[in-house]
C-alpha cells in the first residue's frame, strides 16, 4: 500500500519538473539569445559549426524546474537536503564557467586546477557530511551481490572519487542535441523506481521525489534541447545534473549502480582517457576518430539524431540491468 501511495506521489514533481522546465525555458530563450550564443569549440566535428549563436546555459531552468518539483514532494529531510545542495552547488560552478565563457567571451572559461578545485572542495564536504554528521552512515549497497558493506575509512575518498568522476561524465555526455538531457531522463527515471522499491520501508522519500522532478525536468527541457536544437543546457545543466544522480544516488546507498545504469556517461570518458593515453604512447596517433565517443559515431557516418538515439537506448538497456543487479 505504502509503494502503491509513493508512486502516485511522484507524479506531481515528475509533472511539475515537466511543465515549470518547458514553460521556464520558453522564456529564457530569448533572454539567453540577448546575452551571447553559444562558442562551439573549434576542436569539434565541423557539421556543428552551424550551431554558433544557439543560446546556452538553459540548464538554469533546469535547476529550478528540479527544485520546484522536490518541493512539491513535501519531503524535507537531511538526505534531501544533501541532494539539492549537490544540484545547486554544481550548477553553481557551471553557471560560472558557462558566464565567462558566453557572457565575458572568455573561451577558457574557468581554469581547469579552477574548476577541478571547486569540484572537489564540494565533493569533499559532501562526503564528509555523509559519513561524519548524517544518519546515512558509511555502508554501500553492492550490486549483484546484493548486501551492503562497510566501507569504514574509505568511504569519504570513496564518495569524493564517485562525485568528481560522474559529475565530470555527464559534463562530458553533453556534446549533441538531445543527448545528456535524454540519457539523463532515463537514469533518473529508473532510479526513481529503485527509490520507490527501497526506501519505502524507511519512509525517506527524498531521492524518490528529487529523481521523479530530475526525470520530468529533463523531458521538459528535451522538448526544447531536441534535434535541431533551440538551446543548450551548458555546464550550468550537465555539472547540475551530474551532481542530483549522484547526491540521489548517496541517499539510496547506491553508489556502485551509477557506472551500471549511467554506463554511456562512463563510456564517454573512457573514450577520451583511451583516446589521449593512445595518443600519447603512439606519438600522434588516434584510436578513435575523435572524443568524447558520441563524435566517434558521428565523424564514421552516423546522423547526430541516430547517435543521440542508439545512447538512449544503450541507456535503457544498461539500466534494466542495473535495476535486476539491484532488486
Amino acid at each position: 500500500m505504502i509503494r502503491y501511495m509513493i508512486t502516485l506521489s511522484i507524479l506531481i514533481p515528475g509533472l511539475a519538473g515537466f511543465v515549470v522546465a518547458v514553460i521556464l525555458t520558453y522564456f529564457l530563450i530569448p533572454i539567453l539569445k540577448r546575452m551571447a550564443g553559444q562558442n562551439i569549440r573549434e576542436e569539434g566535428p565541423q557539421a556543428h559549426k552551424a550551431k554558433a549563436g544557439t543560446p546556452s546555459m538553459g540548464g538554469m531552468a533546469i535547476i529550478a524546474a528540479i527544485i520546484v518539483a522536490y518541493l512539491c514532494g513535501r519531503t524535507y529531510t537531511g538526505s534531501g537536503a544533501m541532494i539539492v545542495l549537490c544540484l545547486l552547488l554544481f550548477g553553481a560552478i557551471g553557471f560560472l564557467d558557462d558566464w565567462l565563457k558566453v557572457v565575458k567571451k572568455q573561451n577558457e572559461g574557468l581554469k581547469a586546477w579552477q574548476k577541478f578545485g571547486l569540484q572537489f572542495l564540494v565533493a569533499i564536504g559532501i562526503a564528509v557530511y555523509v559519513a561524519v554528521f548524517s544518519e546515512l552512515g558509511t555502508d554501500v549497497y553492492i550490486p549483484f551481490a546484493k548486501r551492503m558493506v562497510d566501507f569504514g575509512g574509505w568511504y569519504i575518498p570513496f564518495i569524493v572519487f564517485t562525485i568528481l568522476a560522474m559529475v565530470n561524465a555527464v559534463n562530458l555526455t553533453d556534446g549533441l542535441d538531445g543527448l545528456a538531457s535524454g540519457v539523463t531522463a532515463i537514469v533518473a527515471f529508473a532510479m526513481t523506481l529503485l527509490a520507490i522499491h527501497f526506501t519505502a520501508a524507511i519512509l525517506d522519500f527524498s531521492a524518490t521525489m528529487s529523481m521523479a522532478g530530475t526525470t520530468g525536468a529533463c523531458l521538459g527541457f528535451l522538448v526544447w534541447n531536441r534535434n535541431p536544437a533551440k538551446v543548450f543546457m551548458g555546464d550550468t545543466g550537465s555539472l547540475a545534473l551530474g551532481g542530483v544522480i549522484t547526491g540521489a544516488a548517496i541517499a539510496m546507498k547506491m553508489e556502485l549502480l551509477l557506472p551500471i545504469m549511467g554506463l554511456i556517461y562512463v563510456l564517454e570518458v573512457l573514450s577520451v582517457c583511451i583516446q589521449v593515453s593512445y595518443f600519447k604512447a603512439t606519438h600522434g596517433r588516434r584510436l578513435f576518430r575523435m572524443t568524447p565517443l558520441h563524435h566517434h559515431f558521428e565523424l564514421s557516418g552516423m546522423s547526430e539524431r541516430k547517435v543521440v538515439a542508439m545512447f538512449w537506448i544503450a541507456t535503457g538497456i544498461f539500466c534494466c540491468v542495473g535495476m535486476l543487479a539491484a532488486w
